[in-house]
């Protein structure tokens, strides 16, 4: 029995297109990280719904990923489905959905990311009882916390494990909280956790300052990436686009055009999982390339983009990883 059976898999039969262009990234990611090189992950979509987290974990754990930029929505879905799972439905006719059929959805309570329908109750209120808590805790102490830092603070604590759902090493929120590893959450309040918090904040109950910024995330991301990219440097995998994309990947130019810190690397390493194509102003279906007009990326910065669904080619490529690096 061979102890790469993905590895053999892929090599064997995804020799062109798109398949062979997940290989090539997948294969210089390895490179990457033998020579010693750090990586940021961006996850953008419904990656925690799509239980990214059992393969994101294990590459969280086995230190193939150094930080992560994501939307609030997956910071929290992975934590919703830890609490929930057994609630979630799965609705694989939702092409065929009448509006009337949404609307009884909404009525139970279940909000549909595609295929898959969250359950409010045992999900968002679940964790908004524990999370309030060290909100209000903090904001009594005058203390300020990133929204992925009292995340950390509520799994570290143990007071969701009464409802775990799912095994611990499918979180990849657990795994990552166990290493502290960095996270940057742009636009958070574009979130559910988000949209509550500044309920809070509207009735008074809660100072809008408790919560640190996306512009302190910016910062923090400014000081983390001087600290991280000599060597052969940080490089960016990709999932989706969007701000999780955007926002980090950008740090490069503030740093070299703003804070007109002329010797600062690019990005090192660039790969793109998405499966919007190439068309005016967009910036998910956006070619690598153009990254090297905005000073993103070098002329020789290693530069992949698979054009297909992520939540297929992701696992792939990460059980690749783990097996070769």
């Amino acid at each position: 029995m061979s102890n790469k059976p993905i590895t053999e898999f892929i090599e064997k039969y995804y020799l062109h297109f798109n398949a062979a262009a997940l290989v090539d990234a997948a294969k210089g990611y390895v490179a990457h990280l033998k020579d010693g090189g750090k990586m940021m992950i961006t996850l953008a979509g419904a990656m925690s719904t799509a239980e990214m987290g059992k393969i994101l974990a294990d590459m969280i754990r086995e230190d193939k990923v150094d930080i992560i930029s994501c939307t609030g929505a997956n910071l929290e879905e992975d934590l919703m489905n830890l609490v929930a799972h057994s609630h979630y439905e799965r609705v694989p006719h939702y092409r065929d959905l009448t509006p009337q059929e949404e609307w009884a959805l909404l009525e139970r309570g279940l909000n549909r990311v595609t295929d898959t329908c969250i359950p409010e109750e045992e999900a968002f209120r679940r964790l908004q009882k524990h999370i309030y808590e060290i909100w209000k805790d903090a904001d009594s102490k005058g203390e300020r916390y990133f929204p992925h830092e009292y995340m950390y603070k509520m799994i570290l604590s143990g007071v969701l494990e009464q409802y775990y759902e799912i095994p611990r090493e499918n979180s990849w929120m657990i795994a990552a909280a166990e290493k502290n590893l960095p996270i940057v959450v742009p636009g958070w309040e574009d979130s559910t956790m988000g949209n509550i918090f500044a309920s809070y904040c509207i009735k008074g109950d809660l100072q809008a300052s408790t919560m640190k910024s996306g512009i302190e995330y910016m910062m923090f991301l400014a000081d983390w990436y001087p600290k991280n990219c000599s060597g052969k440097g940080v490089g960016f995998f990709q999932i989706g686009g969007g701000i999780a994309g955007d926002f980090p990947i950008c740090v490069v130019p503030m740093l070299y055009q703003d804070m007109e810190m002329h010797d600062i690397p690019f990005w090192s390493y660039f790969c793109q999982i998405s499966d919007s194509t190439t068309s005016y102003g967009s910036y998910s279906g956006a070619v690598p390339n153009e990254k090297i007009t905005w000073g993103k990326l070098d002329i020789t910065t290693p530069k992949y983009i698979v054009e297909s669904d992520a939540t297929i080619c992701a696992p792939l490529m990460f059980k690749y990883i783990l097996e070769n690096s």
